[in-house]
């Protein structure tokens, strides 16, 4: 079940919602547990077990990992927990992967193959295993204390909201909340209007890019043109965008519908400089788990610039592969990496002495080409891709954009462009210092003119939205998500 689904939106949140709020706040997060596992289950009751197998086990290493964490075997519970989760992980995730790979050796070698059945991947498993596994090394480290009590543990690992895509909630952030939250009508009218915005995202602009993409990406190696296939990278990175982060607008809006708050995890990457500056602002909170669990205990950059980069190289590796089992998405991470190597080689300085519009053009290509490998079945065909992207000769011929540019598309990517930047915000803000200024001023009329103005403007764009976007999905069956397969 997905949060942009018919389903989720008329029928299951709001009985979650009702449950939650009927219930006395002692009894709390049962309910909201319940309501998890259920929403789990819905979509993936083959792989309950193995939920309620990741709850149990974390919640002993934790409480282990509070007894022992000023003793050797401390160490020892961290160990466990790291190859507990990666062996679970590991196995669901690559290991269809591997034995593939391993095959393909053995073909060569003429070799008998190893037989074995395809193993089903459980959604949101990498999700939630990352949560699992920063909350007993917290735990370890003194910067949570262990949960005693296994409900709230289980509800932590499980939360419906960020259960499924993330963002990667650290228990740290959320551990009083669960223990006692408190729902205000100002969190919860906030969390609605999150929500609505990420559908918005997800649907109206997200889904619209897809059907091009999908289509320019199906095409045959040889039949990409230059313009074509740049139509094809640009509409795949806005949807990527605007599919995840509407997913975490949506799942924050949710969180404080339920009196949580989860940190952001989008930054309007595509204004950023380079690409280390992109990495500040994409999917903050898998790169900050990378970043605390493992580039920094490798030894970060206090090691020299040797060791910096094989750190770097490394934990872009492991990041391409966290997002899927192919070795497309291991170049992706080795793209990135080497990107980062050279930046901080010196390329950044250098980027710093040009105008900013070159820093701006410099990512945004940069970036297209990584979304290809990221988009692409097989590194073949990302060759294909990009070759098309660079053949500049076939820009004069009749490139066949035309088929693909209508003018629901144009709407489409001129919408993305323009929410893709932080226009909107600063406008708000500008319209907000006006107001301020006006009651400062001894002007209270005016500013009580613009801030009813901005209120009912709100309120009306905030409905048209949410009505566009579920007369979409009634439309159309077409609702694809990406990160549901990572």
């Amino acid at each position: 079940m997905v949060f942009s689904s018919r389903l989720f939106l008329f029928l299951f949140l709001p009985a979650a919602l009702a449950l939650h709020f009927i219930a006395p706040k002692r009894m709390r997060n049962i309910v909201l547990l319940i309501v998890s596992l259920l929403f789990y289950s819905w979509g993936e009751p083959r792989q309950f077990g193995l939920m309620l197998v990741s709850i149990v086990l974390n919640h002993v290493l934790g409480l282990l990992a509070g007894a022992t964490r000023e003793r050797a075997s401390g160490r020892w519970v961290v160990g466990v927990t790291v190859v507990a989760n990666l062996a679970l992980l590991g196995y669901y995730k690559y290991a269809n992967f591997l034995i593939d790979a391993i095959n393909s050796v053995l073909e060569v070698m003429g070799t008998p193959e190893i037989v074995h059945g395809s193993i089903a991947l459980p959604v949101g498993i990498s999700f939630y295993t990352f949560q699992a596994m920063s909350y007993v090394i917290d735990v370890y480290r003194g910067e949570a204390k262990a949960q005693r009590n296994p409900i709230n543990t289980a509800l932590y690992i499980s939360l419906f909201p960020q259960l499924i895509a993330g963002p990667i909630v650290r228990y740290v952030d959320v551990a009083a909340q669960i223990d006692q939250r408190t729902i205000t009508v100002a969190g919860f009218a906030e969390g609605i209007r999150r929500f609505t915005i990420g559908l918005a995202k997800k649907v109206l602009l997200a889904n619209s890019l897809a059907t091009a993409a999908d289509l320019i990406f199906e095409l045959p190696n040889g039949g990409l043109t230059f313009g074509v296939a740049w139509l094809g990278a640009v509409c795949y990175g806005l949807q990527l965008y605007f599919d995840f982060s509407g997913y975490s607008d949506m799942a924050i809006g949710l969180g404080e519908m339920f009196g949580f708050r989860f940190a952001e995890n989008f930054n309007y990457p595509y204004v950023s400089r380079s690409i280390t500056d992109f990495w500040r602002r994409w999917h903050l909170s898998l790169s900050t788990w990378f970043r605390d669990y493992l580039y920094v205990p490798l030894g970060g950059n206090r090691l020299g610039a040797t060791r910096t980069y094989m750190n770097l190289l490394t934990v872009f590796l492991l990041c391409g592969l966290w997002h899927g089992a192919n070795w497309t998405f291991l170049a992706w991470g080795a793209f990135h990496g080497a990107f980062l190597i050279i930046e901080r080689a010196g390329l950044s300085r250098r980027l710093a002495a040009l105008p900013v519009v070159v820093q701006h053009l410099y990512t945004l290509v940069v970036l297209s080409f990584g979304w290809v490998l990221f988009r692409v079945e097989s590194l073949g065909q990302a060759a294909a891709y990009w070759y098309a992207m660079i053949s500049l000769g076939s820009a004069s011929s009749a490139d066949g954009l035309a088929s693909y540019l209508d003018s629901g598309l144009i709407i489409a990517l001129v919408a993305a462009c323009l929410a893709a930047v932080p226009v909107w915000g600063r406008l708000a803000q500008s319209v907000r210092h006006r107001a301020d200024r006006s009651y400062e001023s001894g002007s209270k009329a005016f500013g009580l003119w613009i801030d009813t103005i901005g209120a009912a403007a709100r309120v009306a764009s905030l409905c048209g939205l949410f009505f566009a976007s579920a007369a979409a999905l009634m439309a159309s069956t077409y609702n694809p998500f990406i990160y549901f397969r990572f």
